[in-house]
């Protein structure tokens, strides 16, 4: 991944400007991107899209899916709507810029295979004084309770619902989910290296609890300044640095 432009990110088949978002791309999207393997979803959403890279990457990554995605913040909405008028998977991808809370209850005409989200990670505390990077970056306990439950009935049969989470927030989601009558399916930890307390998980939910709950590993580097093999091939069809 290298800069082309100010503000412009260039992986090797789309690239993302990010001049107007609050939140800019982050290792943890691009980790959500392209760790979770769903089973070749058709219909995909992106909750809080943000840039667009997530729904960006799905949709390279599965070329027969259409993805949606939705975003609150008008500036990011616009911005990422950009993005994907400009990349080669235009024709299968679409932005709702309004609340999640709203296109679920009232907008989505069709169940979703796959739904990800990187959500707000900053759970009751100190709000941010830009109001941009606040809408991105904090929550609060109703924004889990609403994301599991819309969700859970917005999944087909054996859809998937992924995200990227700090660990502080992962049981509160947990609950949540049990409450919608979501179980947990597999949970990928990543810390920054291989012998580094994990950071954060990527946890996967469904409609089912026909198997038990897998668990695997994912470090970033192998040591300081220095990326893991896990890491460069978790992301060679993307950035141009692998």
């Amino acid at each position: 991944m290298k800069v082309s432009k100010p503000q412009v990110f260039q992986f090797k088949q789309f690239e993302v400007d990010q001049a107007n978002c609050g939140m800019k791309i982050n290792t943890d999207g691009v980790l959500l991107g392209t760790l979770i393997k769903p089973d070749y979803p058709e219909t995909i959403l992106d909750i809080g899209t943000g840039t667009g890279v997530i729904a960006l990457m799905l949709a390279q990554r599965f070329p027969a899916a259409k993805v949606v995605a939705v975003e609150i913040d008008a500036h990011a909405a616009e911005t990422a709507s950009a993005n994907f008028r400009s990349s080669p998977f235009a024709d299968r991808l679409s932005l709702h810029a309004r609340s999640f809370q709203d296109y679920l209850r009232t907008g989505s005409p069709v169940k979703y295979d796959l739904i990800v989200s990187n959500p707000p990670f900053f759970l009751n505390s100190i709000k941010n004084a830009n109001l941009r990077k606040q809408t991105a970056r904090h929550t609060d306990h109703n924004f889990f309770s609403d994301l599991l439950s819309l969700t859970a009935d917005s999944l087909n049969a054996n859809g998937n619902l992924s995200l990227i989470l700090p660990l502080a927030t992962v049981q509160i989601a947990a609950v949540n989910a049990r409450e919608a009558g979501l179980f947990l399916l597999n949970e990928i930890e990543v810390s920054s290296f291989p012998s580094s307390v994990p950071h954060r998980k990527i946890v996967t939910f469904g409609l089912s609890n026909s198997k038990e709950a897998s668990t695997t590993s994912f470090a970033i580097y192998e040591r300081e300044k220095r990326y893991s093999e896990q890491y460069k091939e978790a992301l060679k069809d993307f950035f141009t640095i692998f």
